[in-house]
């Protein structure tokens, strides 16, 4: 999760300091040995895993670090040696696993990852944390999100049967913050139909009779991380509008004509196809279109 946001970092980096005419060969040498360490060294063959490490790592070793806690007991100092710190996932199915190649794909900055592998962690994500019924689901954290007979994508699961004794916070749960983004990615690489199934047992779960379907919390009411429903959107049209080039690009999901929603900084309207032709109709604003780019 964390590698991929680096690599996102360090690709965005990349593409500023080209618009800039600035040297970036620093940035590019990073890039490339980040990306092959991670392909090579965190894909376990359906998706990306953590390595936990901290016994090398130039910082303060976590079993020295009393200032939260005070003394480990020595069941916990035990723990600690066998698995690691506390809070991790190891070698769990993460939703939020390529995270940061979500991000780099909305903000139009293409794969930062080997495409196949990031295809497969999202299936893997579907196919192992997406569950129609968590009746038979135990969460000793908070059941609140979702229960019973309700659908949702768990935030992580251990399909290798390698769950860790004490594995980060919240990891039995359901957001829809992440739901969306999960969704909205698996739209991105053409995996439509497993996306939409994750929305549909988002809004089933928030259709107001028993949870406000204006208010999908989390850590709090009317949570932000539940926007990351906006990039649905760009899932279902790959309406993108790139400010620097002034071209618009369509890449849609779904077939034949469609009218979606379009905002950017300067402006809103209407993209889709119709008649087999994209448009691009501006209601407020002013937004330069030199070329509206299909596929």
């Amino acid at each position: 999760m964390c590698s991929s946001f680096y690599l996102g970092a360090l690709t965005a980096a990349i593409a500023m300091g080209k618009a800039l005419n600035e040297e970036v060969t620093g940035y590019e040498t990073l890039l490339a040995k980040g990306k092959a360490a991670v392909e090579a060294g965190l894909f376990n063959g359906e998706y990306f895993i953590q390595k936990i490490e901290y016994k090398t790592l130039r910082a303060k070793n976590p079993l020295e670090d009393k200032n939260l806690v005070g003394a480990y007991s020595a069941e916990a100092v035990a723990l600690f040696q066998q698995e690691g710190p506390k809070y991790q996932y190891g070698n769990g199915c993460l939703t939020d696993g390529v995270l940061g190649a979500w991000l780099a794909a909305v903000c139009g900055l293409g794969q930062i990852l080997d495409a196949p592998k990031v295809a497969s962690h999202l299936k893997s994500v579907h196919r192992y944390n997406f569950k129609p019924d968590l009746s038979d689901h135990a969460n000793p954290q908070r059941p609140s999100y979702a229960w019973n007979t309700e659908g949702g994508l768990l935030l992580c699961t251990w399909p290798k049967g390698d769950a860790l004794s004490l594995p980060f916070v919240y990891s039995n749960e359901v957001w829809t913050g992440i739901e969306y983004q999960a969704a909205s990615h698996l739209m991105l690489m053409g995996m439509v139909e497993e996306g939409l199934q994750i929305v549909r047992a988002c809004r089933a779960r928030y259709d107001g009779r028993v949870r406000n379907p204006f208010n999908e919390y989390e850590c709090g009411h009317w949570y932000a991380r539940a926007m990351s429903s906006y990039a649905l959107l760009q899932g279902l049209t790959g309406a993108r509008y790139d400010a620097v080039d002034k071209i618009l690009y369509l890449a849609p999901r779904v077939a034949g004509d469609f009218r979606s929603f379009f905002a950017c900084a300067s402006g809103y309207g209407t993209v889709g196809i119709k008649g087999g032709k994209p448009f691009f109709d501006v209601k407020q604003g002013k937004v330069e279109v030199k070329e509206i780019k299909v596929g």
